[in-house]
């Protein structure tokens, strides 16, 4: 099973007013296992970012200015993220952003790209209802070390949220690593490998049967012993 954790900084909150992605940071799980690939990318995003923006993450128009546009980064990113399911934190933030990056250049949305999104603070709700559910309030609840996330960045933020999502599922794995030794131990403790053994059947000899009726003769007008009559067949 291949995941790619995913988020996104921006110009500002809302691309339906002409906000844009001005970083990509994804990392690769596979197996629920980081693999140490990951995708990083800083965009020009063909404006001015807000101040309100630059607050949160830092990112300076001066230092966007000889970034590539995103229809330069596009085809790396889609061939990143392409039958991958994606774990994003507050999903319809960033899905909205790149889809509507991806649409502009007419490029397939994510739901065409990959094989789903886990939403992981819906799970966070779910899983917690009443608490906190910001990426900083799950870090604290699952023990993930984020002193150094003075600022928000996509690359720092994907691989934090990796290890929240990874303990935010830990009964999965467990029961998954559980079911697999169940089987796996069985099998090779048996010798069977990929396949089976035929059962062996072993069928009553006569004098054991002989003996079986016999009991059964013992036990009176037991009710499997009475044959139907012929108005009941």
């Amino acid at each position: 099973m291949r995941q790619i954790v995913l988020d996104t900084e921006t110009t500002g909150l809302e691309w339906r007013n002409g906000d844009r992605v001005i970083e990509i940071g994804c990392v690769e799980l596979v197996s629920r296992q980081l693999t140490g690939r990951h995708f990083h990318v800083y965009v020009n995003p063909e404006r001015e970012v807000d101040a309100g923006a630059i607050a949160v993450h830092g990112i300076t128009n001066e230092f966007l200015a000889d970034k590539p546009r995103f229809r330069d980064v596009a085809a790396d990113f889609e061939h990143f993220v392409r039958d991958a399911e994606l774990v994003i934190h507050n999903a319809s933030f960033d899905v909205g952003f790149l889809d509507h990056e991806l649409d502009r250049i007419g490029r397939p949305k994510l739901a065409e790209l990959s094989a789903g999104v886990i939403d992981t603070l819906k799970m966070a709700k779910e899983q917690h209802p009443g608490k906190k559910a910001s990426l900083d309030a799950l870090c604290e609840r699952y023990e993930v070390a984020n002193a150094h996330r003075t600022l928000h960045g996509a690359l720092l933020d994907a691989e934090l949220l990796a290890d929240v999502y990874l303990a935010m599922t830990r009964g999965q794995e467990s029961l998954m690593i559980a079911l697999d030794d169940d089987f796996a131990g069985g099998a090779a403790g048996r010798g069977w490998g990929d396949q089976r053994p035929a059962l062996r059947v072993l069928k009553a000899g006569a004098e054991e049967l002989a003996t079986h009726q016999a009991y059964l003769e013992q036990m009176g007008d037991a009710m499997w012993l009475q044959r139907p009559s012929a108005d009941e067949e």
